[in-house]
């Protein structure tokens, strides 16, 4: 395997969490009698521009197939980043009815709905059609393919070009990363901005944030290695923000190389300053993160078990992807976790794959009465647990497990 930026060969193993089926391939109770693939889950750190980066043993269309099962407007807490980004970004570029603001990754609209009531033109492109269908029954027109250098050619050809070309946690989810920036370089109008969020690589090391390793996501992001691929397709990174989405992400703003109008943020300076004295550079960096996942393994597992030995009732939280890798790479089943609750109706009613765990919506969860919580979504616990504040009235408590096993 070589690295799918700088072409070196792959030896530096980052990860193995062994076999596992895909994140969000939630099962029908009548597909719990039929064979469930698993694909290899093994990550490296490429010696020369550390892209740490997954093989692509899951193909992307068949992730992001008709029926994609996340819907980002189902967190309230992404939708209000949502909204901030866009009063922030018409406040500091003055984007307006002449503009075009193209998002790639739309989901359901959650993020382009807010332009547009701001009147300001808005194009999705979205490959999961079911996704896509919700944004365009909000009025947002939405192309329903996957972006890379051919639909960009396409676009161009067609005059579609973008003064804001917008990304929020899609870079890392391309198995071509290079041909996807190459893309982003063609619809770039001359003096327009490309904004791309992903979570920052360091807080996924330096929190034990292993869980947010799936077959969707084929790169885990330094700046270091992003201005890299930038560079190499002539755009050049001008600012940067540390935003606490997803655990710790960053926001990069990026714009043509020959455009010299937009002066460099000491942002940028100061966070490759950072990664540089963590040792993003430094492969010794990255080679205790196995004995890390495993150490919360351990302490989750031991949780587990203690509480079923005592009787007590435990449930989860959050349907989410990261959920699936820590349910899967810690083997946990039904027995030991009951069901799990979301508030997404297209995944309520299935399966968690792999661990088999029913999902069901948030009465069941009131009915039932749990002694134990365990969210899932770690990111978004204080939104959680402030919603399901009423288990306290029967003396539930909270449980994540990420960055350290916490019971509150």
């Amino acid at each position: 395997m070589k690295c799918r930026f700088c072409k070196t060969e792959l030896t530096h193993l980052f990860i193995d969490l062994f076999n596992s089926p895909a994140s969000n391939s939630f099962l029908s109770k009548e597909e719990l009698n039929e064979p469930e693939t698993y694909f290899p889950l093994k990550v490296f750190t490429c010696p020369k521009c550390f892209l740490v980066q997954i093989d692509e043993y899951k193909k992307t269309e068949d992730i992001f197939s008709h029926q994609y099962a996340y819907f980002s407007s189902y967190s309230s807490a992404w939708l209000a980043h949502a909204k901030k980004y866009t009063e922030m970004m018409m406040g500091r570029f003055g984007y307006n009815e002449n503009s075009q603001i193209i998002e790639i990754a739309s989901n359901d609209g959650y993020l382009l709905q807010y332009f547009k009531e701001k009147k300001v033109p808005v194009l999705g492109v979205e490959p999961a059609k079911n996704t896509s269908d919700v944004a365009k029954q909000k009025g947002i027109e939405s192309i329903n393919e996957f972006f890379g250098t051919k639909l960009a050619k396409e676009m161009v050809s067609k005059n579609i070009k973008a003064d804001l070309l917008i990304g929020n946690n899609v870079l890392a989810h391309v198995p071509d990363i290079v041909d996807f920036v190459t893309g982003l370089k063609l619809v770039l109008k001359d003096d327009g901005v490309i904004t791309m969020e992903f979570p920052h690589l360091m807080q996924l090391i330096e929190n034990n944030q292993f869980d947010t390793i799936y077959h969707e996501h084929f790169s885990y992001l330094s700046l270091h290695t992003v201005k890299k691929i930038f560079e190499s397709q002539k755009l050049e990174i001008f600012d940067v923000d540390e935003i606490s989405t997803h655990g710790g992400s960053i926001r990069i703003y990026a714009k043509h190389r020959e455009d010299t109008n937009k002066e460099i943020s000491k942002n940028v300076g100061l966070l490759l300053e950072k990664e540089n004295h963590k040792g993003i550079t430094d492969l010794n960096y990255y080679r205790h993160f196995t004995e890390k996942a495993l150490q919360i393994k351990l302490a989750l597992t031991t949780f587990l078990l203690d509480k079923k030995n005592e009787r007590k009732r435990v449930a989860a939280y959050g349907a989410a992807a990261k959920g699936n890798t820590l349910l899967n790479y810690c083997g946990i089943k039904s027995d030991l976790i009951e069901y799990v609750v979301d508030a997404n109706p297209h995944k309520q009613n299935k399966f968690l794959p792999g661990s088999h765990i029913p999902v069901v919506d948030e009465q069941f969860l009131k009915n039932h009465i749990p002694d134990y919580v365990l969210i899932l979504p770690w990111n978004l616990k204080e939104e959680i647990s402030e919603q399901l504040s009423y288990i306290r009235n029967w003396n539930g408590k909270f449980v994540t497990a990420i960055p350290v096993l916490e019971i509150f």
